[in-house]
């Protein structure tokens, strides 16, 4: 079974090192850490179990660290970034792993821009090597990307000439739409397996910045406390911890704090019920910081995100959800207005956001969903979304 819950101290392929309102947020991809056997995970490639410590990371940035105005992204290995997907795991995957798994990847890189457009923690990656396909599709996640000008690092989405297929995990809709690369140098771009580099990378603004490999982490920091400078985030505000989500699996029940789901596998059918907060929540920030991850709207959307990422991985013969609630309508309310009326305040923002993401999420699982709105249910507000 593929769980989606970690924790820093359980990762393998990711650093975090902490400096001041900064934090460098290192590529570190253990080859022999790989999800399943069959395959190593060199020059930085990544599996579904890199990603899974990237989307942690990111979280626990956003909820434990609001001190945090600026992350730099890089690799911790010389002389590459990361090689991309691995294509070894790819090959010997199932249709629905790499669909998912190119999904949780996509997704996970929309949560790096959320944070630098919503959440005033901006991202910079420094691409310190050789970047290539879904690599560099990481880097492009980033606000601004620097690379090292070595004669050699090259950025490339070498996915057309080396496998025939089109660097769609947002590669090429990051370089055209969100870089404006001229769509002729894009088509070009992605003919070449060698890819781009130096100035020709910078004139063609496929990366922001060049820099020499003698002075790398000194500009990256210089630049990063310049983005932090303008960051909103509090500079004294202690974060809430991310408890561990409380889960029982069996092979037909699935029960969170939050919701419960049953599963009928001759129906292949989920039916699952939402469970209102049993008392009203807080209404100011001083109430909503003291739940910490017990508020219900974070708890729900911890639990809801969850439910979605174990349903998609692992139940993928289950096609039907079926969503129903139960309990008390105006504590949903009540939550929905304390958010609201502190939408100010950066963890009453984040959660906002954690929701919001956990239903796009929804909308593109690729499964028949299915809402019974009942007697005795509370469908409103956020639950009405």
């Amino acid at each position: 079974m593929i769980n989606f819950s970690t924790h820093p101290d359980q990762y393998q392929h990711w650093k975090i090192d902490f400096r001041g309102p900064v934090a460098v947020l290192s590529m570190d991809v253990a080859e022999d850490g790989g999800m399943t056997p069959g395959y190593d995970l060199k020059l930085n490639s990544y599996d579904l179990g890199v990603d899974i410590e990237l989307y942690d990371a990111i979280q626990r940035l956003r909820f434990e660290h609001p001190e945090i105005r600026c992350v730099i992204l890089t690799s911790a290995k010389d002389r590459v970034f990361s090689a991309g997907a691995n294509i070894a795991m790819l090959g010997s995957s199932s249709h629905e792993h790499k669909v998912n798994f190119c999904k949780f990847t996509n997704e996970t890189r929309n949560g790096i821009e959320d944070a630098s457009q919503n959440s005033d923690q901006r991202y910079i990656c420094l691409v310190n090597g050789t970047a290539a396909g879904g690599g560099y599709e990481l880097a492009l996640a980033a606000e601004y990307l620097m690379l090292i000008d070595d004669g050699a690092s090259a950025v490339s989405l070498p996915e057309v000439p080396l496998l025939a297929v089109l660097p769609g995990t947002g590669g090429l809709t990051r370089v055209v739409d969100k870089r404006h690369v001229r769509r002729d140098r894009a088509d070009y771009f992605c003919t070449l397996a060698e890819g781009i580099k130096g100035k020709r990378a910078l004139d063609w603004n496929l990366v922001d910045e060049l820099v020499p490999r003698s002075k790398l982490m000194d500009i990256a920091m210089e630049r990063a406390e310049e983005f932090a400078a303008q960051s909103s985030r509090p500079t004294d505000a202690a974060g809430i911890v991310l408890k561990p989500i409380s889960r029982e699996i069996t092979d037909s029940n699935i029960i969170y704090n939050t919701l419960s789901a049953e599963l009928d596998r001759n129906l292949f059918k989920a039916e699952v019920t939402v469970q209102a907060p049993s008392n009203e929540p807080p209404q100011d920030n001083e109430g909503i910081y003291a739940s910490g991850s017990g508020f219900w709207h974070l708890a729900f959307a911890r639990d809801f995100d969850d439910f979605i990422l174990h349903m998609r991985a692992n139940e993928p013969e289950i096609s039907i959800w079926v969503f129903k609630s139960s309990g008390n309508p105006d504590f949903i309310e009540a939550g929905d207005k304390a958010l609201l009326d502190n939408k100010d305040n950066w963890l009453a923002r984040e959660i906002t956001l954690f929701l919001k993401r956990t239903l796009k999420r929804l909308d593109v699982s690729s499964r028949s969903i299915i809402t019974l709105i009942e007697p005795g249910s509370c469908f409103t507000g956020t639950l009405l979304e």
